[in-house]
């Protein structure tokens, strides 16, 4: 078995479909079909088994699943010392963060970087899921929580505070308190319930009717900005938005801090460096859209 064949078992032993495990090689379905003939003509064993929900690892598959994962954190490992290494200010980085960030502070980076270093490329990563910079779904990565893995090297970037808003056209139709069942409420989909936000929000309109939930933040400060409801938005998105108004009554809510996380590895590579310089730039220019007024 050569090294396509371990990439070719792994990323179908996990996508359990070819389709999936194409998509995260970025071949073809038809090509992953012929590698996994050929596999398996190569090994003279049958490693995974088509079932009706999909490909499931046959007895021998679970014994080299073990085997095969070393591999490839083996080979993750030699190339982000290859790539930590790379001297050149130019290139491709991927950064992931959460939808507030990307759009509002990213492009203020991304300007003073293309001003600096025109021959460095970001590839903006907007995503719910966590992607894994251990695992190299991405090169940095800005986050709400802290980052816990012995690989990766994090640090505060600043907070993020939230509270309650409306449109005035809202306020006036729905005057306090905020306990009238006549409220209504704008939040988060179930997943997200256990989010000190939510709660929160829950706690300060107790009677309020949810109304509308989506897990977009924009989505959430568009829908208040409408006259729907009542939203816990960041102060750092809402105070931005025209036709809101802050409901000092309730107060301040849960404050989260801001983490930047790399890979050990990689931290030192120069336009990795460079994109590490521009955030600070770009969260010190907004350093007082993050500080509570």
């Amino acid at each position: 078995m050569n090294w396509d064949d371990i990439r070719t078992f792994l990323a179908i032993a996990r996508a359990r479909s070819l389709s999936g495990a194409a998509r995260e090689l970025g071949l073809s379905q038809s090509t992953m079909s012929r590698r996994l003939v050929a596999l398996e003509e190569r090994s003279g064993a049958r490693l995974l088994m088509k079932t009706p929900h999909g490909y499931e690892l046959t007895g021998l598959g679970e014994t080299v699943l073990a085997n095969a994962q070393k591999m490839d954190e083996e080979a993750l490992t030699l190339e982000r010392l290859v790539q930590g290494r790379d001297e050149a200010l130019h290139g491709r980085v991927r950064l992931t963060t959460v939808e507030t960030i990307a759009n509002r502070l990213l492009p203020i980076a991304v300007a003073h970087l293309r001003r600096e270093y025109p021959g460095i490329t970001i590839d903006l990563l907007s995503d719910t899921r966590s992607l894994s910079l251990v695992e190299r779904e991405a090169d940095l990565a800005i986050r709400m929580v802290r980052f816990e893995h012995n690989e990766l090297i994090s640090r505060r970037m600043g907070t993020m505070v939230c509270a309650l808003y409306a449109s005035p056209e809202y306020r006036a139709a729905h005057p306090e308190p905020l306990s009238e069942p006549t409220h209504t409420v704008i939040t988060v989909m179930p997943d997200m319930a256990h989010q000190n936000e939510a709660r929160w929000l829950a706690e300060k309109v107790p009677e309020g009717e949810v109304v509308y939930r989506t897990n977009s933040r924009d989505a959430q400060g568009g829908a208040a900005q409408a006259g729907i409801g009542i939203a816990c938005l960041p102060i750092y998105l809402a105070e931005v938005l025209p036709g809101l108004e802050r409901i000092t009554s309730a107060g301040l809510g849960p404050a989260r801090e801001i983490w930047l996380g790399v890979h050990r590895d990689l931290r030192d590579m120069p336009r990795i460096r460079a994109v590490i310089e521009a955030l600070d730039l770009a969260f010190k220019a907004e350093r007082l859209r993050f500080m509570v007024a």
